[in-house]
């Protein structure tokens, strides 16, 4: 499967100040090569040495005499150094030529074009080939198209020459040269079903099944031809890891048709890059559709108390407050949404502002929540906040088992895992505190019976720390483990943590201290 020499002879006389210049660079090396042997030990590039010096015998064609086998031998180092490529992941459009040893993941079909001015139509079969720095689409084109339909197979190793440019799903191979290589390993799984660990830049033909995750609204565009496109996307997880799946035009309004738990697999779809992370696309060749399997999605979080401003993360834990939805004019005009929680896990506690759709979510005191790609930044009081916009993913967790048993970390395996749930649940006896389902109900109210079955008697004396997850009257605290309501002319905010000391009448501390 090959076009044209081994060799480009292409360059014009033109070029001959460039040459010059290369030239007088070479012959300053300090290394003086003898001949054409010595000149390819020192070469750093997979090329046999019989291919090596027909590439010399051409180029000293192609100079007419301008240059002796030894110089000759030297520009063709020069070029193949160029050419040749680490991996995968290294060859970017505009490259004059790539050379790269890959494993045959998938072979489409051969198709046909006609040709401005030419009776004969083209042909071209795409075929995905993957190091393990990544994938990448290889074209085919007229004879070799049907020899690759013909004498490839999955799995097959290839050294490969072609020239990369931009594509329909990223950086593409139109293939000059290929020729299997027996003797190399690639190790690269060779499926067209994948696991979301399992992607990686420039992978088409991909089937995955996962999770939902979240699903936002469609979203419509306007063409450079004038036609309206339409956009929607749909955060998948499963037991490796969670991606972003954008839905194109028919499949777009597939995203309004989900539900945050349903089990979907996607049908052919490719990976891209945006903002340095990688999607998952489903265009009209592709699909997305529910399917009756168990997925398991573990969220990895981060520890409230380790985030640092700038940094975005994974969040879990336990809505302690939400504010009502709030409305503003942005300066273009139009009208924004945003609505603060907070939430708290095993380690501390940090409000969240939900942006735009977002902030519709019905999420409320005492349900467990993930939060994925949220952003810290510095809040109000120079306090920390996390912000969630159209990047971030918010999955409220199964909870029922949370209000069978107490105060549950919560109730799949995708909580057992997590410290940031796993710090309310109960070691012992359920008296000792009230579940997280109704911990946050209870601020609700005058927090009289927040406390369960361990509630101090009256005329205690008691010192109680906790976080405020109700202002007003009754003021009401929260340790992690127990609410208590407390009595006080004391103005504090959501989210502040302070220090009650007083009398308990009547299952609420009558305070006398507040700081």
């Amino acid at each position: 499967m090959r076009t044209g020499g081994r060799v480009r002879i292409e360059r014009r006389l033109d070029e001959h100040a460039e040459w010059t210049t290369l030239m007088r660079g070479l012959c300053m090396h300090e290394y003086r090569m003898s001949d054409i042997e010595g000149v390819y030990e020192d070469l750093e590039a997979d090329v046999s040495l019989e291919e090596f010096r027909e590439a010399v015998e051409a180029k000293v064609e192609q100079m007419g005499g301008l240059a002796d086998e030894e110089t000759a031998a030297m520009l063709v180092a020069h070029e193949v150094g160029e050419s040749e490529v680490g991996g995968i992941a290294d060859i970017e459009p505009g490259m004059e030529e790539a050379k790269f040893v890959a494993k045959v993941i998938s072979i489409g079909d051969v198709r046909t074009f006609e040709r401005d001015g030419e009776d004969e139509d083209g042909r071209v079969v795409n075929v995905e080939v993957a190091d393990e720095t990544g994938s990448v689409r290889a074209a085919f084109w007229d004879e070799h198209a049907e020899a690759a339909t013909e004498e490839l197979e999955e799995g097959d190793v290839l050294r490969i020459k072609g020239r990369p440019k931009d594509g329909f799903s990223g950086v593409e191979v139109s293939v000059d040269e290929a020729e299997p290589d027996e003797d190399t390993e690639v190790d690269v799984q060779v499926s067209d079903t994948y696991d979301v660990e399992d992607l990686s830049l420039g992978l088409s033909n991909v089937n995955l099944v996962g999770l939902v995750l979240d699903t936002d609204s469609v979203r419509t565009f306007d063409r450079d031809d004038g036609s309206e496109g339409k956009v929607s996307n749909v955060t998948l997880g499963d037991s490796t890891g969670r991606i972003r799946v954008t839905l194109w035009d028919e499949q777009a309004e597939t995203a309004e048709e989900l539900e945050a738990g349903t089990t979907v697999e996607v049908v052919d779809g490719y990976v891209r890059e945006r903002d340095g992370n990688l999607e998952l696309h489903v265009g009209n060749r592709g699909a997305i559709e529910e399917v009756d399997e168990e997925v398991e999605y573990v969220p990895d979080s981060t520890p409230i108390e380790d985030v640092e401003i700038g940094q975005t993360v994974d969040l879990a834990g336990v809505v302690r407050s939400a504010d009502p939805k709030r409305t503003f004019d942005r300066d273009d005009g139009s009208e924004g949404q945003v609505r603060n929680v907070r939430i708290q896990d095993a380690t501390g506690d940090i409000r969240v502002a939900l942006w735009g759709e977002k902030a519709d979510l019905d999420v409320g005191p005492g349900d467990e929540i993930a939060l994925g790609d949220v952003e810290i930044q510095d809040g109000w009081q120079d306090d920390l906040e996390a912000s969630a916009g159209w990047q971030s993913t918010i999955t409220v967790l199964d909870s029922d088992s949370a209000s069978e048993t107490g105060s549950s970390g919560g109730a799949d395996a995708a909580t057992e895992n997590n410290a940031g749930l796993s710090a309310f649940a109960d070691d012992g006896d359920e008296s000792d505190g009230p579940s997280a389902d109704t911990a946050g109900t209870e601020a609700d109210g005058d927090g009289s019976d927040a406390s369960g079955d361990g509630d101090p008697s009256d005329g205690e004396e008691l010192e109680f720390t906790g976080v405020v997850v109700q202002a007003g009257d009754p003021v009401v605290l929260d340790d992690g483990e127990t609410t208590m309501s407390v009595a006080t002319d004391v103005d504090v905010g959501l989210g502040e943590e302070v220090t009650a000391r007083g009398v308990v009448r009547d299952g609420r501390l009558e305070a006398n201290d507040v700081f």
